[in-house]
């Protein structure tokens, strides 16, 4: 492996630099973070629904988004052949890690 003195000096100045900002911009990004924390307790006090009912709302949006295509709406998609993309007409069989017959 080859290592690049430009690369090298460049991180490290990415490195120091950051740590310099880093202790001058704390302060801002407390202030901004803050500010930001106040506005959702606004913006939760002010809902009508409430704050339990939009903790409910947001977990469920949360789920949805690691659901799969289709799968809060009631539409599956069809099954395809892993490796063809083709519509699959029966479960794919994968052999056994046992070394005997399908899985």
């Amino acid at each position: 492996m080859k290592l690049d003195f430009s690369s090298f000096l460049l991180g490290c100045g990415v490195g120091a630099g950051s740590m310099l900002l880093g202790k001058r911009l704390r302060p801002v990004m407390l202030e901004v973070a803050t500010l930001l924390f106040r506005l959702q307790e606004r913006a939760m006090a002010a809902t009508p629904m409430g704050q339990e009912a939009l903790a409910e709302l947001l977990a469920e949006a949360r789920a949805r988004v690691s659901l799969p295509a289709g799968f809060g709406t009631g539409r599956h998609p069809e099954p395809t052949h892993p490796r063809t993309g083709a519509p699959a007409t029966h479960p794919v069989k994968h052999p056994s890690p046992f070394g005997r017959g399908t899985g």
